[in-house]
């Protein structure tokens, strides 16, 4: 059964850290391919206006053009309207019927799980992986205990055996520990800080620069 795994989010911008997930989850849980779903915009964070969809999506693309088992999904930002994770996750499924699916999110984003729409039904739809990020701790008691009996937590393991399984799982792993922060690259860039190219590859940081994202 092929196995793939999709990371949604805004990547604004997509930074080294985003792509240590994608190569180090191929590793770790076998993936066949890891696929980044740039959102046209969070629609749990409706106070933060995201840089325009199709840049980002660019920065995706040239982050990972040279990369053969990870690329980038326009499923979000060509659907009509703003589609919520839930719907995103029914397409998906409808799409890859005979895919064992992995659906990836960091550590903010499962604090804040209970403020996204049908929570429960999007933890239940897939399986998941919550990789973790320093300064976040992850915690369980702010899910149901239905969908805590479903937690296999992977932490201090640097290569977990993960069997295909006929209902999905939510994975905890520690194997990417980075505290790379795209607001804190927006931010150096506004301020002009002389190291705001570090967190980023080449391709990005150029991009950036020559179309004057954040200036």
């Amino acid at each position: 059964m092929t196995r793939l795994a999709f990371y949604g989010g805004s990547f604004d911008p997509v930074h080294r850290g985003h792509l240590a997930i994608a190569e180090k989850l191929i590793e770790l849980f076998e993936l066949d391919e890891f696929i980044f779903i740039p959102a046209f915009h969070a629609p749990h964070k409706k106070r933060l206006e995201p840089t325009s969809a199709f840049d980002r999506y660019a920065m995706l693309c040239l982050a990972t053009n040279n990369e053969t088992n990870i690329s980038v999904s326009k499923i979000e930002i060509e659907a009509p309207g703003r589609p919520y994770t839930v719907e995103t996750l029914t397409r998906l499924k409808e799409l890859l019927p005979e895919s064992r699916l992995f659906f990836v999110m960091g550590a903010d984003s499962w604090r804040d799980i209970r403020t996204w729409r049908a929570w429960e039904q999007v933890l239940t739809m897939t399986n998941h992986i919550i990789v973790t990020r320093p300064g976040f701790e992850i915690v369980s008691s702010h899910v149901t205990e239905e969908i805590a009996e479903r937690i296999v937590d992977l932490r201090g393991r640097s290569s977990p055996q993960v069997e295909d399984a006929d209902d999905s799982r939510i994975y905890f792993t520690d194997a990417v520990n980075l505290d790379t922060s795209a607001t804190e690259v927006r931010r150096k860039v506004r301020e002009k800080d002389p190291d705001w190219r570090d967190d980023l590859t080449a391709e990005v940081a150029n991009y950036i620069e020559k179309y004057q994202i954040y200036s």
